[in-house]
């Protein structure tokens, strides 16, 4: 399955999809120290985001989360990527500052189009999402 998103930055990558219907935050839903979701009412909580694709609804937060980014990629407790059905602008420019490949906007909801667990590969120059 090849899904193709409105929006992308970044580069090629392959990992393990991290999936949920819920939001992101860098600033509210992370312990940005242990890797993990940290946010008791998230669908995440306990499970370590570090070098996955995660896959989700929405971003949220403001411009603490873009800076947030950068933190934890210059730490390398980040996401491999970011994938979501909606991005807002600050998200945007912490990805681009913190170098996290990011797709965002499309067809469906792909939170329920890519399985979690699954192995996706994203190229964010084809603007493209596969799942192997």
């Amino acid at each position: 399955m090849i899904f193709t998103a409105r929006h992308a930055l970044g580069g090629k990558v392959k990992g393990t999809a991290l999936v949920a219907h819920d939001g992101f935050s860098a600033r509210y839903d992370l312990d940005r120290i242990k890797g993990i979701f940290s946010r008791p009412s998230h669908k995440l909580t306990g499970q370590s985001y570090v070098g996955k694709i995660l896959v989700l609804d929405t971003s949220k937060g403001g411009v603490a989360s873009a800076w947030m980014l950068h933190e934890m990629a210059s730490r390398g407790v980040v996401p491999l990527a970011l994938v979501f059905n909606s991005v807002n602008p600050i998200l945007v420019q912490g990805a681009v500052f913190g170098n996290v490949t990011m797709l965002a906007g499309f067809e469906g909801d792909i939170t329920a189009l890519v399985p979690n667990g699954a192995t996706v590969e994203i190229d964010a120059g084809k603007r493209s999402l596969r799942v192997l």
